[in-house]
């Protein structure tokens, strides 16, 4: 049973780089063949896809945040990772990591969610 937590701040400052961690267990981020995502819901709006790393390492990004984002892996320690650079208080959300399989419809998988807040 794959199962995922995230980690980092819960509070950073505006300008600054938000980075947080996914850690993944009961499964391989590079064995099963899913999509490892970054989801966020900014307060009261729905869930915002971020972006993306799948079992080989490629990346995809949401066109509005392209300028901005980085997911990366550490394949040693069973993560991936999020980097937000020059946040504003726009990027208050709860973060969530998940994961699909790459041949279903809908996320199997989610973190319990981190909340995120940026101060100005």
């Amino acid at each position: 049973q794959v199962q995922l937590q995230e980690s980092g701040p819960g509070l950073v400052k505006s300008s600054q780089t938000l980075s947080l961690t996914c850690t993944v267990s009961g499964g391989s981020i590079t064995t099963n063949y899913y999509y490892w995502s970054w989801i966020r819901q900014s307060p009261g709006k729905g869930l915002e896809w971020m972006g993306a790393i799948d079992y080989g390492g490629g990346t995809y990004y949401i066109p509005s945040l392209k300028t901005r984002i980085s997911i990366s892996r550490e394949t040693s320690k069973n993560q991936f990772t999020l980097q937000l650079n020059s946040v504003a208080p726009e990027d208050t959300a709860v973060y969530y990591c998940a994961a699909r399989d790459r041949n279903l419809y809908e996320y199997q998988y989610w973190g319990q969610g981190t909340q995120v807040i940026v101060s100005s």
